[in-house]
């Protein structure tokens, strides 16, 4: 029998059979995806979803077409509340909706309507891009926009359907709704909403504290730039998003910064923020993906001895209900951010074949005395 070579390794066409069978030319460079060589290509399954299937069979009613965007959610019990004013903005006839449980309690969210339409994946203290890297493979979240957001958002001002007409009209790959600065921590000035606007793709910041950002900036995070917190993802741009998530650097440190090569082109074009669709980030520390604050972490103790409870009965208390020592979890976190960004420059180094679309020689500027 003739076996067909993936496509990556030029489709050669290789004679496993003593007895010759006859095929016709045009097969020789036929590409076939790794792993299904052997089987006639009316067969294959590339993809799939995450929606569920009843297993009596398709209900009679069916629904005219199943849901074409994703949300995925990093949840903890103590923020039910919030998540669930945040899946009622995602109508389940248009989303895929997932929940990922860090903290392990999926009963708790029985009593809300909406729990038996949506997955649920635990696993205890794992981030958001812990579980985004192992669950939404981009051969299964085929979706046209993945949005992957943390918890902690207040959604008063937002409508999915309004955000993704405006995403598709503005070509946005990479997107994120704006950040209210009356009522959030700014941590980036160009997440920051700004008035009577729809979109907008760069900020300028001249003076003050954080990064500065003049007319001519085309890095990030003055321009291709979102955070990580509620990042908004095309499936082209996932697909190459999720390659870019290390399997080991749970906390996605440093991605946010080179998520213009995943732009599908000009970042500067591909990538905005949404202003009319915005959100309030109340940055509560979880463990979930989002970049903290540093100043918050200063308000939270190191946990030293178990609790009162604990010590009375001489139980501690359940893993998922343990207190998170934040103080650790931010140091990893920038070793994590230091790990990539040694991983990227090695990447580059040894690369012979890739270049760099950004790298764009350096504006002199003079300045006034």
């Amino acid at each position: 029998m003739y076996r067909f070579l993936p496509c990556n390794l030029h489709s050669i066409k290789v004679n496993l059979d003593p007895i010759k069978a006859v095929k016709s030319n045009s097969c020789e460079y036929e590409c076939r995806p790794k792993g299904t060589e052997t089987l006639p290509r009316g067969i294959v399954s590339t993809t799939t979803d995450l929606e569920m299937r009843p297993l009596s069979g398709p209900p009679k009613n069916k629904k005219p077409k199943s849901p074409t965007n994703l949300l995925a959610i990093a949840a903890g019990i103590k923020q039910k509340q919030n998540v669930n004013e945040i899946v009622k903005k995602f109508p389940l006839s248009e989303f895929a909706i997932m929940l990922f449980h860090y903290d392990g309690n999926v009963n708790g969210w029985k009593d809300l309507e909406w729990s038996n339409n949506v997955i649920h994946v635990s696993a205890i203290n794992q981030t958001k891009w812990w579980f985004a890297k192992r669950f939404l493979h981009p051969d299964v979240a085929q979706y046209d926009y993945i949005f992957l957001w943390d918890e902690d958002l207040g959604v008063e001002n937002f409508h999915a359907g309004r955000y993704v007409s405006i995403i598709k009209e503005e070509g946005l790959q990479i997107s994120q709704p704006a950040i209210d600065p009356d009522q959030s921590a700014v941590h980036y000035i160009l997440t920051a909403r700004q008035l009577n606007s729809t979109v907008h793709r760069r900020a300028i910041q001249k003076y003050g504290k954080g990064h500065r950002c003049f007319e001519y900036s085309m890095e990030p995070p003055c321009t291709g730039f979102v955070e990580m917190m509620a990042p908004v993802f095309s499936r082209a741009s996932w697909r190459c998003a999720w390659h870019m998530i290390q399997n080991d650097l749970v906390h996605a440190w440093g991605i946010d910064l080179q998520l213009g090569n995943c732009a599908m082109g000009d970042r500067t074009k591909n990538i905005g923020i949404v202003d009319s669709e915005y959100l309030i980030h109340w940055g509560i520390p979880t463990l979930g993906g989002s970049r903290t604050n540093k100043t918050d972490y200063k308000l939270i103790e190191k946990p030293s001895t178990p609790t009162r409870k604990a010590r009375d009965t001489g139980k501690m208390a359940p893993k998922s209900e343990q207190p998170v020592d934040r103080y650790v979890v931010l140091q990893e976190a920038l070793t994590e951010l230091e790990r990539f960004k040694n991983r990227w420059k090695k990447a580059v180094r040894e690369d012979r074949c890739w270049v760099d679309p950004y790298n764009h020689p350096a504006i002199k500027t003079t300045s006034s005395s």
